[in-house]
């Protein structure tokens, strides 16, 4: 496999008077980077559940109250989505790990760590292509850190590159698959990473 960059990055980049990058040039460079599949949707139809929060709040990752870019701390429901829907644009991308079996927790974590690295590679894209303001938003919490600064009384280390998940913007993950004509599930002994950037 090829080395990854281990950072991961949420950020607001750049003027709003740069120019905006074809959404499908984007995304044909994101499958170059090594996403399985990558959609191009409109913001407007992406579906937005504040249900979320108390999901999350049931802490079943344990990341609820111990990252900066976790609930509750990331900020009101309500605010993130309002946030999320100033963008017109997603471009939503899937990577998907093969495991020996459903015990495999070592490559479901290198599966992660493939996609934390893919996501950092395509925050660099976006920010080299001219795109400007963007949101960027991963799987789970924010990986950026071994260990995050809320879990040692710190501030955020990194703040410009720190990344929020789909979920903690309230966004419904198996129905945005299905938008993108996306399987969420992809068979057994799979396990499936979504990342966007909305613009």
């Amino acid at each position: 496999m090829r080395r990854l960059n281990s950072a991961v990055g949420w950020r607001k980049m750049g003027t709003e008077n740069m120019p905006k990058a074809d959404p499908e040039a984007l995304k044909g460079e994101v499958l170059r980077l090594g996403a399985k599949s990558v959609a191009v949707i409109s913001v407007d139809s992406i579906s937005f559940d504040t249900a979320f929060r108390s999901m999350c709040a049931t802490n079943a990752c344990g990341n609820y109250g111990k990252s900066y870019m976790c609930p509750p701390d990331i900020g009101e429901i309500d605010d993130l989505i309002r946030e999320a829907k100033t963008y017109s644009h997603a471009v939503v991308y899937q990577t998907i790990g093969l495991l020996e079996d459903s015990y495999d927790f070592e490559s479901m974590m290198e599966a992660g760590q493939f996609h934390n690295g893919l996501a950092q590679n395509v925050r660099e894209l976006f920010e080299k292509s001219g795109v400007g303001k963007a949101l960027h938003l991963g799987a789970g919490g924010c990986r950026l850190c071994p260990v995050c600064g809320k879990k040692t009384g710190d501030p955020c280390r990194f703040p410009d590159r720190a990344m929020s998940s789909l979920e903690a913007y309230g966004i419904n993950v198996s129905k945005l698959a299905e938008q993108c004509g996306m399987h969420y599930i992809n068979g057994e002994n799979t396990v499936t990473y979504f990342g966007a950037v909305l613009f």
